[in-house]
């Protein structure tokens, strides 16, 4: 059987785990002891002990593997990617790093890999609809709305979380680029508000973030291409409080011999702000706009909380976008190597009437307007 192991038993990567696990052996690895305790009692889950930041560790535990998902921490996912190309493991990646992820692809053909990346969500999904649609029109201008939220909202940020406060600020810190009229441009995150109407909730504010990542490079025949993150309306401000006050400096300081960085305070403060509890309901969001002189086509992704796995949306619709693209590896609907994010997946029509048929299967639905 094939054995599987994922990197990281947080939300997103237990629920990778649950799915992979009803075809394949699936070992979960974390550095979290407690994590890995829930995931072996509760969920009778395979789990190991990992510490991602020892890559002489990493690379002795990848060698038990035929098949690796990362999903780890954006500061360390570039690392890590690149230490498992170098084990030679396939892998699929959804860790959200600043590098460019293409920078390995000469590894990857060297190595003899097949490196999936990028294969969450937003970007994920996104890009696998942009890709797919580039067959068959020519578009001047992709759009992608996207964000997850929780039902009930508590001030004072309305905003819950099932991944790490401090991905979640790296969104909000890391400046953002928009390709406009054929040009890379880089505009500050959290600016550019605008309201979104949205048929299965209240307006939702969009503001500017690094969204379009790969997408810069592999689609730059599209002219126009912009990325918005989705909150509750005035979340942006508050962000943008916070972060004018210093509240995510990186730099250090220093408090009665003590050394710190703002940052890793402010983000300790926020895991309990922002900690999704166990049961509580929350939804994903997602509208992908791509357009022409003559045509305009919507999609809207809309996905809740699962009550019957208590899965969280943001943890299914990134989770079994990843899952679906380990299937493409295990079942060798995919084998070519070097690096690949999805929206050159989203092009293959074989690859993509998988991808869509996997995430059918699991109750994640795609409503699609043409006018």
């Amino acid at each position: 059987m094939t054995e599987i192991l994922v990197l990281g038993g947080g939300r997103v990567g237990s629920a990778i785990a649950y799915d992979l696990s009803k075809d394949y052996s699936v070992t979960v690895a974390d550095i979290n002891q407690e994590t890995l305790t829930v995931l072996a009692e509760k969920y009778k889950q395979k789990t190991i002990y990992a510490d991602f930041s020892n890559l002489i560790d990493l690379k002795k535990i990848l060698k038990e593997y035929d098949l690796i998902i990362s999903a780890v921490p954006g500061f360390i996912g570039f690392k890590v990617l690149k230490t498992i190309i170098e084990s030679k493991k396939n892998v699929v990646d959804i860790s959200f790093f600043p590098e460019n992820a293409l920078d390995l692809h000469d590894l990857a053909e060297k190595n003899n890999v097949t490196a999936l990346v990028d294969f969450g969500v937003a970007p994920g999904l996104g890009n696998i609809l942009f890709g797919h649609y580039d067959t068959l029109m020519n578009i001047d201008k992709y759009t992608c709305y996207v964000g997850g939220l929780p039902k009930i909202k508590e001030k004072p940020f309305e905003y819950k979380a099932p991944f790490s406060p401090i991905d979640v600020i790296e969104e909000y810190t890391r400046p953002a680029r928009l390709f406009q009229n054929g040009n890379i441009i880089v505009k500050e995150p959290l600016t550019e508000i605008e309201l979104i109407k949205f048929n299965t909730c209240e307006d939702l504010e969009a503001f500017n973030t690094d969204g379009l990542r790969s997408l810069l490079y592999t689609m730059s025949h599209v002219p126009y291409m912009k990325e918005k993150t989705l909150r509750y309306p005035g979340h942006a401000k508050k962000i943008q409080f916070l972060k004018d006050g210093g509240f995510f400096s990186y730099n250090e300081k220093t408090i009665n011999g003590v050394n710190y960085r703002p940052l890793e305070i402010t983000a300790d403060i926020l895991k309990e702000n922002w900690f999704l509890k166990e049961n509580e309901e929350e939804f994903t969001v997602m509208r992908i706009i791509l357009e022409n002189k003559n045509q305009n086509i919507t999609i809207d992704l809309y996905d809740e909380y699962d009550k019957h796995t208590n899965i969280t949306s943001m943890a299914r619709t990134t989770g079994y976008t990843c899952t679906a693209g380990a299937n493409l590896l295990t079942n060798n609907l995919f084998k070519n190597k070097g690096i690949f994010p999805p929206e050159l997946i989203g092009k293959d029509r074989k690859c993509y009437d998988f991808i869509m048929k996997h995430l059918n299967q699991r109750n994640i639905h795609l409503n699609t307007n043409k006018n």
